[in-house]
């Protein structure tokens, strides 16, 4: 039975020590395959729906190589890994399109930072990571 492990990735420490997980969880069991997503969204004002998805764009164009990266690494290690860098234009709260994701490829575990990039890094549970813990159908791990 193939075991398929979801991590959220942002490019912060915190979605770095996400992947780090995700190959400890995946060592020795060969039917394990993870899969990374990055999403962009809510980039840019929100009063110009134009420039706010040229602006998702262009960070999506810059997390493409980051993201190669981290395939050809895990690649290396011998996990079947799968990437994606996702342009929300719907400019959802990212943990929404990771929870929609995980339903679709009947994923079995999402490993993400208990926070990411965003400003507010007072909040105990970022938003991101608080939607997928109350709306994921399986298993999360979050990172801290």
């Amino acid at each position: 039975m193939k075991r398929r492990i979801l991590v959220a990735y942002d490019g912060s420490e915190q979605s770095k020590e996400a992947l780090q997980e995700a190959k400890l969880q995946a060592a020795g069991v060969p039917e394990t395959e993870v899969h990374i997503l990055a999403v962009v969204t809510k980039a840019g004002p929100s009063t110009n729906h134009g420039v706010a998805l040229s602006i998702q764009k262009s960070i999506a164009e810059k997390l493409e190589p980051e993201v190669e990266e981290i395939k050809q690494e895990f690649q290396a290690d011998n996990i079947a890994v799968e990437t994606r860098v996702y342009i929300d234009e719907k400019q959802r709260n990212a943990g929404k399109t990771v929870c929609e994701y995980a339903k679709v490829n009947d994923i079995d575990l999402i490993i993400a930072g208990s926070r990411g990039l965003g400003s507010m890094r007072q909040i105990l549970l970022g938003s991101v990571s608080n939607h997928i813990v109350q709306y994921s159908h399986c298993p999360i791990l979050i990172i801290k």
